[in-house]
């Protein structure tokens, strides 16, 4: 199982940016973030899973898109962000 329900909102709680708020760029971005490294730590043990990777790839260019936009809107939250995940940039 890759995202709990309990995980997901824990993720949540801890990115959102006002009471309640489950769609906002720094929620989508973690709980993105949190299935790319269950999938990455998938693909160690079954290397040959093509159709996960090409799920994988799509995660990774739409959390590319969220970071993108939020880079364009607010520099600040961009860098903490990336700095909160443990993003690489």
């Amino acid at each position: 199982m890759a995202l709990t329900k309990e995980r997901k909102t824990d993720l949540i709680k801890s990115f959102e940016t006002h009471e309640g708020d489950t769609g906002s760029p720094e929620v989508q971005i973690a709980i993105l973030s949190e299935r790319i490294n269950y999938l990455t730590e998938h693909f160690k043990i079954h290397a040959k899973d093509h159709h996960s990777r090409r799920g994988l790839l799509m995660l990774v260019g739409q959390r590319r898109r969220l970071l993108d936009y939020v880079r364009g809107k607010d520099n600040a939250r961009y860098a903490t962000i990336i700095q909160r995940l443990g993003i690489r940039k």
